[in-house]
């Protein structure tokens, strides 16, 4: 069963563009606090709290050492989000299936057609 406070959570995170952005930045490698903030022209404690933001919902980690924070991709962070997508993606490609067999059987002609069409050939 999907927890769906964790896909919440991770929706949240993820509507924030500033934060899709540092995820982007961090799935090239692990960056400093000051390295994620550089780009962005906000105050070093913004972007700490939308750092707390993706960390607390599972996308990343952070790992401080001396005074330099360091943060990195949690794999796996995203699959809870791709259950869920996977789990509707699925009985929706079904259903798109089954209409294009539909679709293909109204395409062609009934034998009824086809006997007619030979008829006005001869």
């Amino acid at each position: 069963m999907l927890n769906y406070s964790e896909i919440d959570s991770i929706l949240r995170a993820l509507v924030e563009p500033t934060r899709r952005q540092i995820l982007e930045r961090l799935s090239r490698g692990p960056a400093t606090v000051s390295q994620l903030a550089e780009p962005f022209g906000m105050t070093f404690a913004a972007v700490l709290q939308h750092l707390q933001v993706l960390e607390a919902c599972g996308l990343i980690r952070s790992e401080k050492i001396g005074r330099v924070r360091t943060c990195r991709i949690e794999p796996g962070g995203l699959g809870p989000l791709a259950d869920w997508i996977t789990e509707r993606r699925i009985p929706a490609e079904r259903h798109l299936d089954r209409l294009g067999e539909i679709l293909a059987e109204t395409d062609q002609p009934s034998p009824k057609v086809q006997d007619q069409e030979k008829d006005e050939q001869t």
